[in-house]
């Protein structure tokens, strides 16, 4: 008898109806319709809000919650979110104007990368977007481009601080790291901006992503706060914003569970208070991209072939790592696990069969679903895979041996 994979966390975001998904309250065959092609990423705009919803609700009215473009910049989902959160953080001249394009105001909009090149920077310090200083050179290359366009610049520092966000699934401070200036040299840094004439705005610290621990993540927190206060009296004026990042996760993988939203609201009053105590007028703001968006998203490709090799049942589809390179276990996991999946116009198949999907790439690492419990599949079934909003279509490469690329939906 062969074993069953384990199970992941339900999909419960998304609702069924006769044996199909629904997907921005439309099922999934009628959507593969008006998008017209396979394969294609999908976005539930009423997902999005309710996620937000659910923020909002859990976190303390006097926080300021940013969206971090990187995790999804389709221009629709970015102009969805504009009237939802308090702010963008940008990681990329692109990203910039596509922000530019909505109705979210300059001054809520920041621009982090640790290597922004002259024509990036120039953009930003001539929108009046905050430069987030990931190093001493780069304070002078603000300089540089503020004096070119004519325009005071901006600027807050981005920290590497001695800490970092435990059980973090990708950690981005603590220890030696490219972004950021180390947290025993900020005071200098400070100095400096105050020396070049620079308008600072603020701090930017950001540990890590995809956490579902959330003791970590209040400890990370605190531990941002706490060096904030200790670095004010280094401040050439005062601070107006403290970005204390974000890191909250969502489960993937099997065994992973939701990150307990209710935690960490509790712990962050207390910060809000501490912040508004020690620094006054000071806005606490959190980054969240992946939080805020991936659960929102599927990702959909047809099967184009069903075969059986030496008894394994393998669904082969008209997409695959060219597209969502991170289900395929390429984007940073050391042991491949397998992201939630589903036939997606058999949604109650009462006889279920384990068979990998795999997609139409000539590498074995071309895989999707490595031996899932799945319902039985056909040629022209449609798969599915959950937690596609965040790091999906952008984070792929569609170039990869010439396949047709992917289409995006917002519904």
């Amino acid at each position: 008898m062969k074993k069953v994979p384990p199970t992941h966390v339900p999909m419960t975001q998304f609702s069924t109806e006769n044996n199909c998904l629904i997907v921005g309250g439309i099922a999934l065959t009628r959507l593969t319709q008006r998008v017209g092609k396979t394969p294609f990423y999908a976005y539930d705009r009423v997902l999005l809000n309710q996620r937000m919803n659910t923020l909002r609700n859990k976190l303390p009215d006097e926080l300021h919650i940013h969206y971090a473009m990187k995790a999804n910049p389709m221009p629709a989902v970015v102009q969805h979110l504009a009237s939802l959160v308090d702010g963008f953080d940008l990681a990329s001249q692109r990203e910039m104007q596509v922000a530019l394009d909505t109705t979210m105001a300059v001054e809520n909009i920041s621009m982090a990368g640790p290597g922004k090149r002259p024509e990036e920077l120039a953009s930003a310090v001539a929108a009046g977007i905050t430069v987030n200083a990931e190093s001493l050179n780069e304070l002078d290359q603000i300089v540089l481009q503020s004096e070119k366009t004519g325009v005071q610049a901006e600027v807050a520092i981005r920290i590497n601080p001695a800490f970092e966000l435990k059980s973090s699934g990708m950690k981005m401070g603590g220890g030696p790291k490219q972004f950021g200036i180390d947290e025993e040299l900020v005071p200098d840094a400070l100095q400096r901006i105050q020396t070049l004439g620079l308008s600072f705005s603020g701090l930017h610290i950001y540990s890590g992503s995809q956490n579902l621990n959330a003791e970590s993540i209040v400890e990370t927190q605190q531990k941002a706060v706490e060096l904030a206060i200790q670095l004010a009296p280094d401040y050439p004026c005062a601070m107006t914003k403290l970005n204390i990042g974000g890191g909250f996760g969502i489960p993937y993988f099997p065994g992973e569970q939701r990150l307990d939203l209710d935690y960490i609201g509790e712990h962050m009053a207390n910060l809000c208070n501490k912040v508004k105590a020690e620094l006054g007028t000071t806005q606490l703001i959190i980054e969240l991209g992946r939080y805020i968006v991936g659960e929102a998203g599927i990702y959909v490709c047809r099967v184009v072939d069903r075969k059986i090799s030496r008894g394994q049942v393998f669904l082969v589809t008209d997409g695959g790592l060219n597209h969502h390179l991170a289900a395929t276990g390429n984007f940073g996991q050391i042991i491949r696990k397998n992201y939630p999946v589903a036939i997606g116009n058999k949604m109650a198949d009462k006889q279920p069969e384990i068979a990998s999907v795999v997609g139409p790439l000539c590498t074995p690492l071309d895989i999707l679903a490595d031996k899932m419990l799945l319902s039985r599949a056909e040629i022209g079934d449609l798969v599915v895979i959950y937690q596609s909003g965040a790091y999906g279509y952008t984070a792929s490469p569609h170039q990869f041996l010439s396949q047709p690329e992917a289409a995006e939906v917002l519904v």
